[in-house]
């Protein structure tokens, strides 16, 4: 995932010292911002970042994934967190779990890109796409993590759907403001959305 230092921008590169990586990501998004994802390439990147296209690429195969970047780990805590479910929690408990767990990685860099990042796919009709199956990918680990419980179809993909959603809502949330704490909102979103659910009967 994005590295812990907390910083913000002053114009152009971010008054602080972050790893390589995270000052590809930042390049990356004020570039997007300022002249479209189309019209940025990865050596535009790499120069505002103040390190060398080869370093770009050791981090990133493309410039799409310098936005999508922490995705495999975000899979990866949400199906840790659903396997550390307690014995005989309900599918929704473990999927609360998971966001937890998940919630918790996420750090104030993180936070301080969201509005930006969601602004730039918003522009983009491919980094929309990635978003989608960004999403889609999400919510197949936490399927799979509900079936390693014995949880049958379609309850598994059920819960699944609605833990996606609720990330979905809770991170959106999140960037919006300070002080929130990710983890609560999106166990509060997941608990709406089932509620939801339960009145379509």
């Amino acid at each position: 995932m994005m590295g812990l230092k907390s910083h913000r921008y002053d114009g152009g590169v971010p008054r602080w010292d972050p790893d390589a990586r995270e000052r590809l990501i930042a390049a990356a998004l004020q570039l997007f911002a300022e002249r479209g994802y189309d019209h940025t390439t990865v050596s535009e990147v790499a120069e505002r970042a103040g390190l060398a296209k080869s370093t770009f690429f050791r981090y990133f195969p493309d410039k799409r994934d310098a936005l999508t970047a922490g995705q495999e780990t975000l899979s990866r805590l949400l199906v840790e967190g659903i396997a550390q479910a307690p014995d005989g929690a309900t599918p929704l408990a473990a999927i609360g779990g998971g966001l937890t767990l998940a919630a918790s990685a996420m750090t104030p860099f993180t936070h301080e890109l969201g509005p930006g990042l969601l602004a730039v796919i918003a522009a983009n009709v491919e980094l929309q796409e990635r978003d989608a199956l960004k999403h889609v990918g999400m919510t197949a680990a936490m399927a799979g993590a509900l079936r390693q419980r014995g949880v049958g179809e379609p309850a598994a993909t059920l819960a699944a759907e609605l833990g996606g959603l609720a990330f979905k809502e809770a991170y959106a949330t999140w960037i919006g403001a300070d002080g929130l704490d990710l983890g609560e909102l999106a166990r509060a979103a997941l608990d709406r959305l089932h509620a939801a659910a339960a009145t379509l009967d």
